[in-house]
Order: structure tokens, then C-alpha cells, then sequence
């Protein structure tokens, strides 16, 4: 693990929260995760010669190491684990149902 992942989860939490009013917590979530995962395939699709020199979904699955699914990974678990930790989320009704 390196800080660039540590850096994409601080990236990816600071802005669920910032979308979190407008479009609700997985959406956010979701929304900052798609950035992270096109930026990672854009740059597959360079390290294969760029866009115009390969298929259409060559950067899906070509080039990725633990590092690169690590920048993918890493704000994923951590915007679902807000989603469901905040009030309204799954696991804050299961433990308000258990009180």
C-alpha cells in the first residue's frame, strides 16, 4: 500500500460528503468511485499505446496491478463503509432495531 491510495480515499470520502445532500450517501459514493476507476482505465489505454491504438475495452482489462485496483479498491470499501455506517444507512437500523 502506498499513499496514493490513502490519498484517493480522503479524495473520494471528502467528496461523497460533499454530494451526499444532493443525491444521497451510495450515490455520491458511486459517483467518486466511477471517477477513480476511468482514470485508472484511461491510463491502461495509454500504456497500451493510447486511445486510438487499441480496443475499446482494453484499459478494463489490460495493465492492472495490485496498485491500480488498490486506487480503485480502497475508496470503494471506504465510501460503502460510510454509506453504511452513517444514520440511515444498513447496518445503523440493524443495531437501533437490536436496542
Amino acid at each position: 500500500m502506498n499513499i496514493t491510495h490513502l490519498e484517493h480515499t480522503i479524495i473520494a470520502l471528502t467528496f461523497q460528503g460533499l454530494l451526499w445532500p444532493f443525491v444521497g450517501r451510495w450515490v455520491a459514493g458511486s459517483l467518486i468511485v466511477a471517477v477513480f476507476l476511468g482514470r485508472e482505465m484511461a491510463q491502461h489505454e495509454y500504456a497500451g499505446g493510447g486511445p486510438n491504438e487499441v480496443w475499446y475495452l482494453y484499459g478494463l482489462f489490460n495493465h492492472w496491478t495490485l496498485d491500480s485496483f488498490l486506487d480503485v479498491a480502497a475508496p470503494a470499501a471506504a465510501c460503502c463503509f460510510i454509506a453504511l455506517i452513517m444514520p440511515g444507512g444498513g447496518l445503523w437500523k440493524y443495531f437501533r432495531a437490536r436496542r
